[in-house]
């Protein structure tokens, strides 16, 4: 976030305009069309998380963490704490969060400096 937003400040410098806030900013990245994947080239301990969900087709990246960290193993955790940050910050705004599962994603998103 600091590197966007020093890179959108110089940009706005540069044509003589007011950068945005940063409250702007992640209201932004919060409705931006985020990263999907196919559900049958998923692991397979990823797949068992998404136990509700069809064995294929798109599946968002932001469902993906919150089925992993909610519903799945260690492993299936593991892989959505490596997921790219957009997928991280935008399901931390999603409903059905367990509390635990929640401190182990806020954890995630302070240790990679998302939040």
């Amino acid at each position: 976030m600091n590197s966007i937003g020093r890179a959108l400040g110089d940009l706005c410098a540069r044509h003589g305009r007011r950068p945005p806030a940063r409250a702007s900013l992640y209201s932004v990245l919060r409705r931006l069309e985020g990263h999907t994947y196919e559900a049958s080239r998923l692991p397979p301990h990823v797949r068992n998380a998404l136990y509700n969900m069809a064995p294929s087709g798109p599946v968002p990246g932001p469902q993906v963490v919150l089925y992993c960290l909610n519903h799945g193993s260690l492993a299936a955790a593991s892989f959505a704490a490596g997921l790219p940050w957009l997928d991280l910050y935008q399901a931390s705004y999603l409903p059905g969060w367990r509390p635990r599962s929640r401190g182990l994603l806020d954890a995630v998103l302070r240790v990679r400096g998302i939040r």
